[in-house]
C-alpha cells in the first residue's frame, strides 16, 4: 500500500472508530513532509454558515508544527454507507496552496466516487489566482 492509499485508509479507519455507522460522517487525512499523518474531522453545527471543512483541523495542525503538507484527502460516508472521496473545496484548495501547487490531493474517480484518484493541487485549480506570484 502506498502512502497515498494509507491516507484514504486512515481517514476511513478514523470514521469507523469515531462515529456510529450512520451517513454523513467524514474525515480528512494529510501526509506531512516528515512522513507523519494527520487526521481531522469537523463538528456538527446547527448553522451551516459556521461549519468547518474536515481538512481544517489537520491543516491548522500542520501549520502549527511548521510541517509541509505533501498530500490531502477527504472522505465521507454517504447515505449508502459507502465511503466517498470528496475533492477539496475552493476554501481548502486555498488553504492547501500555502504549501504550493505540488500538493497531491485526492479526487473522486469520475465513474466511481468510492475510488480515489490523485492529482496535483495545480491541476484542481489550473487558474489559481495567485499562480503568477508563486515561486516557480
Amino acid at each position: 500500500m502506498t502512502s497515498l492509499d494509507i491516507l484514504v485508509h486512515e481517514a476511513i479507519e478514523f470514521i469507523e472508530k469515531r462515529f456510529p455507522p450512520t451517513p454523513w460522517q467524514g474525515a480528512a487525512a494529510l501526509l506531512l513532509k516528515n512522513g507523519e499523518f494527520l487526521i481531522s474531522t469537523s463538528p456538527r453545527v446547527e448553522s451551516e454558515s459556521v461549519s468547518l471543512c474536515h481538512e481544517t483541523g489537520a491543516i491548522c495542525e500542520a501549520y502549527k508544527r511548521d510541517q509541509s503538507v505533501i498530500a490531502s484527502v477527504c472522505v465521507s460516508r454517504g447515505e449508502d454507507l459507502k465511503y466517498h472521496i470528496l475533492s477539496p473545496c475552493g476554501v481548502c484548495q486555498e488553504r492547501l496552496y500555502s504549501w504550493g501547487g505540488d500538493v497531491t490531493v485526492g479526487v473522486p474517480d469520475e465513474t466511481d466516487s468510492t475510488k480515489c484518484n490523485w492529482i496535483k493541487l495545480s491541476q484542481a485549480s489550473p487558474y489559481y489566482w495567485r499562480k503568477p506570484f508563486l515561486k516557480k
